[in-house]
């Protein structure tokens, strides 16, 4: 119980050298590429559910903005993917770090902002002054639409740490509590213990969640700018 709360939280090294690279590479080893004729059932599992993600989140999109499939599947993967491994004991998940989602968040963001005023100028300058606004407020109204947009990645980014960090603290919490009341009352232990587990299981349901949102959101933005 006397180890730092946000202990888990910091960047991992070994010998002094910091190995978040290596942890964030590690997820693509755990989807290989198929290779043979006909697939195993776990190859072909992960394919059938790639392609109902693809085919769900780009059934709003024009040709143009599926270009961006292969994108926002990787994205989807790598994410819920580091997220399930961040659950596992003693684990590091790199998505609890705020500056790796704002480096995820803000390229993702510029590209989708970039491409609208590339294909569609008028479309993108005209979000900025709604239609029909009273000609007093549109200095306000175009500086409140420009603070709006640029807003956007802080929040893809602020919504993923927080929701991964406070589902991290409630189980480091509940299990040190856990481990505190065996030797008071057991009944009381065991209760925690269930709640501990069910806890589990709402954060595994939790991190792919927070990956497909994510991934919505930017796919949303792309939508608003092809």
């Amino acid at each position: 119980m006397n180890e730092n709360l946000f202990a888990s939280f910091a960047a991992p090294s070994m010998m002094g050298l910091p190995i978040v690279v290596l942890i964030v590479m590690f997820p693509s080893i755990l989807f290989p590429a198929p290779n043979r004729l006909i697939n195993n059932r776990l190859i072909s599992i992960q394919q059938w559910l790639i392609q109902l993600t693809s085919k769900q989140m780009l059934a709003i999109h024009n040709q143009k903005g599926r270009t961006w499939a292969l994108m926002l599947m990787s994205l989807i993967l790598f994410i819920g993917s580091t997220n399930l491994l961040g659950l596992l004991p003693h684990s590091f998940t790199p998505t609890t770090q705020l500056s790796m989602n704002l480096g995820m968040a803000i390229p993702l963001w510029a590209g989708t902002v970039i491409t609208g005023f590339r294909y569609k100028t008028k479309a993108s300058l005209a979000h900025f002054l709604p239609q029909g606004t009273p000609l007093p407020l549109i200095p306000m109204l175009v500086i409140i639409e420009t603070i709006s947009l640029f807003i956007q990645p802080m929040a893809l980014a602020v919504r993923l740490t927080a929701n991964i960090t406070a589902g991290h603290l409630l189980i480091h919490l509940i299990g040190g509590a856990t481990l505190a009341l065996i030797n008071i009352s057991a009944a009381t232990a065991f209760i925690t213990f269930i709640i501990l587990i069910l806890l589990t299981i709402l954060e595994f349901a939790v991190a792919l969640i927070q990956a497909y949102v994510f991934t919505l959101l930017v796919s949303l933005y792309l939508h608003d700018n092809t």
